[in-house]
């Protein structure tokens, strides 16, 4: 990638120490390689030579890391502390559920530290709810009920067969389409109470009629659907 850059100077095409500057950075910034050239750039000439001694020393330790724990073998052996660690994934998933995908946390527009605070706190507690529901219902979705066991921390996981059925037919067992988590609650949202105004001024709330989907979702979380709204 730099070779055309070189090519660029050494034709005059490409002037200024600035200008060849920036060229220059696209490529190493990109790739985070600035650390492994030795890079020489005047207005008119521009050379470098990779660092093949420093290249070489990172290279013996690629894909090698260490994890440190501050808890005893007793509690989490190394396989497990290695578990541990890959499942701050689902964490890390978590927090950008809250901030923008699911929960929407940002913006905030309190001003006071006490309302910005209950309103943190309140956005955790749906998370603690989403991800109960995320169990509940992984029947419904994608998500793999049956994870065979990793012998090996270190191997990449591997998906039941069930769960590849599933994504591969995009059904259920009972042939029912698959969701993700979001389309299922987009689904669920069409569950409506509707306010019917007879003539002569009476009210009455019916709710509309659940489908199948919608009902075995709340049965999966021992939860009737409710039937009127709550008395005042």
């Amino acid at each position: 990638m730099l070779a055309p850059i070189v090519a660029a100077v050494e034709a005059g095409r490409l002037k200024g120490a600035d200008k060849i500057g920036i060229q220059v950075g696209r490529h190493i910034n990109r790739y985070k390689m600035g650390k492994h050239f030795a890079l020489e750039i005047t207005d008119t000439t521009f050379k470098n030579a990779a660092k093949q001694e420093d290249i070489d020393t990172e290279a013996a330790l690629d894909g090698i890391y260490v994890i440190r724990t501050s808890v005893s073998p007793d509690t989490l052996d190394t396989p497990a502390a290695v578990a541990a660690y890959k499942n701050l994934g689902v964490v890390e998933r978590d927090f950008r559920n809250i901030k923008a995908i699911d929960l929407d946390l940002r913006p905030i527009y309190h001003r006071t530290e006490d309302r910005v605070r209950g309103h943190v706190f309140i956005c955790m507690l749906a998370a603690y709810i989403a991800w109960h529901l995320r169990q509940a219902w992984a029947p419904l979705c994608f998500t793999d009920e049956n994870r065979p066991e990793r012998h090996d921390p270190v191997a990449a996981a591997q998906r039941s067969a069930a769960a590849q059925q599933k994504a591969s037919t995009q059904t259920t067992n009972d042939n029912s389409i698959v969701h993700n988590f979001s389309t299922l609650l987009n689904h669920l949202a069409t569950l409506t109470r509707n306010t019917i105004k007879f003539a002569g001024g009476t009210r009455i709330e019916k709710l509309s009629l659940p489908t199948p989907l919608q009902r075995r979702a709340y049965e999966l979380i021992g939860t009737p659907i409710p039937t009127k709204i709550g008395t005042k």
